[in-house]
């Protein structure tokens, strides 16, 4: 059985910082990538930031705010937010996956998510 357990969100006000925990447990084979993803209520689920052999990618609305780490091989990642703004408001999950050389998804595991709450 597969389990993502990801920690680390809560309720803080704008300007503050957070750093939210995954560790990947569990028959996954093959993974070449782990990151983060957010969907706030009504939106579809996005991308925030992942690391895969090649390096580390974020969207662009959190550039130069947060910072992604971890190691694939040991099946975990972080994520350091800072200079939080309202508009991060949402839950957190976390992924690992296999992806092709193109970047598209073979395989997907998911993490249950977590809550970050940013208030003004």
């Amino acid at each position: 059985q597969v389990q993502l357990v990801e920690s680390g969100g809560g309720l803080v006000q704008a300007g503050e910082s957070l750093r939210l925990s995954c560790a990947a447990s569990g028959s996954i084979l093959g993974i070449n990538a782990m990151g983060w993803y957010r969907q706030a209520p009504g939106k579809q689920r996005d991308l925030v930031a992942a690391i895969t052999s090649g390096g580390t990618n974020y969207a662009d609305s959190v550039k130069g705010r947060f910072t992604i780490s971890g190691d694939i091989g040991k099946r975990t990642v972080y994520l350091q937010m800072t200079s939080l703004k309202p508009e991060d408001t949402a839950v957190y999950f976390c992924n690992a996956g296999r992806r092709d050389t193109l970047g598209y998804s073979i395989r997907d595991y998911w993490g249950q998510g977590t809550q970050v709450t940013v208030s003004t």
